[in-house]
């Protein structure tokens, strides 16, 4: 029997953590896993930590606790301390599927060589910022989600797949080996893009399975505020994963900074100008939604949109004064 253990990084999680636990726990016991739970608590101040050793599910479970030193960080650690064959990767928001984990086991069994999976993603589209990231996911990966299968993709096909380390399984060794091999512009790993490197560099090393039934729920903000600071921080985050030559968007990510300079220095002259890219993002939002055959969402795309917009691009800009930042004190550290 192969050994399992799901490692959990929670950051002001409190209200949230017990349904994912409780559902981690059911797929265990679903599956022939012999498993085990770990609980990263990254400096919570809203007793998450609490609310973890509180839980009274059937799994083993362990918390660590840290200081604040990001996601990243948090998951590294989970990973070092588990000595188990395989490791889940799963977020605080996130409820996997009740037969999730069986269905990767049986994979298993039919073909060792199966053994990296990213999740099916279902988004919770509840709230108005629920059906952005649905809409937005389901387009940006339409290769996939018009067509959700049983299926698996490398290195050169990265770019068309979700991907995530939101529900991610693999080996042990090799998810150890992919942090160790990790690196980032950035000093601060609080800000380094978690996810997209890390698996792109998984996928040039073996395929990344992905099926509907290898699914789980994601519970995304719903409220104004914390929805604006998670498109800030996915700004931050977007330099680090697609400010590299490897990934597709680095052509965009690149000329963003000169385009939105441009842009500025044109609305001192004209000033009709600043609202444009805003209309622009709420008329193409609005058109993903019906691109996704849900013309009731383009209201909601038309206006959330160009909210994110800003958000994500003022992150952009954070992450590129980071990355300067760094490279600027890694020249004089290096200076005789």
């Amino acid at each position: 029997m192969s050994t399992l253990t799901a490692v959990i990084p929670v950051f002001n999680q409190r209200d949230e953590l017990s349904r994912t636990l409780d559902a981690l726990d059911d797929a265990i016991a679903a599956s022939p896993f012999d498993a085990s739970i770990v609980v990263v608590d990254d400096g919570s101040t809203d007793g998450s930590a609490d609310a973890a050793l509180r839980w009274s599910g059937s799994t083993q479970l362990e918390v660590i606790q840290q200081q604040n030193a990001g996601r990243f960080v948090a998951r590294r650690r989970g990973i070092e301390a588990s000595t188990s064959d395989y490791c889940l990767l799963i977020d605080s928001r996130v409820v996997i599927a009740p037969g999730a984990l069986a269905f990767v086991a049986r994979q298993l069994e039919e073909d060792s060589q199966k053994e990296v999976w990213t999740a099916h993603v279902e988004i919770e589209a509840t709230t108005p910022f629920g059906t952005f990231w649905d809409v937005l996911t389901r387009r940006a990966f339409s290769a996939y989600f018009d067509d959700p299968r049983t299926t698996s993709f490398g290195v050169d096909a990265f770019d068309e797949y979700p991907k995530g380390t939101t529900c991610f399984f693999g080996p042990r060794e090799l998810l150890r080996t992919a942090f160790d091999a990790f690196r980032t512009p950035y000093s601060d790993l609080r800000h380094a893009n978690d996810d997209t490197p890390l698996i792109r560099w998984i996928a040039a090393r073996t395929p990344i399975n992905i099926s509907p039934s290898y699914s789980c729920r994601y519970g995304p903000r719903e409220r104004l505020r914390p929805f604006l600071r998670h498109a800030f921080h996915r700004g931050v985050v977007f330099v680090d994963g697609h400010g590299r030559r490897e990934s597709r968007l680095y052509p965009l990510t690149v000329a963003f900074f000169p385009s939105t300079l441009a842009w500025l220095a044109a609305s001192w002259f004209v000033p009709e100008l600043l609202a444009a890219p805003l209309v622009a993002a709420g008329v193409a939002g609005a058109a993903l939604a019906f691109l996704d055959r849900r013309p009731r969402a383009a209201t909601t795309m038309a206006w959330v949109t160009p909210l994110y917009a800003v958000a994500h691009g003022a992150g952009m800009w954070r992450g590129l004064a980071l990355a300067a930042r760094a490279t600027t004190s890694r020249q004089r550290l290096s200076l005789p």
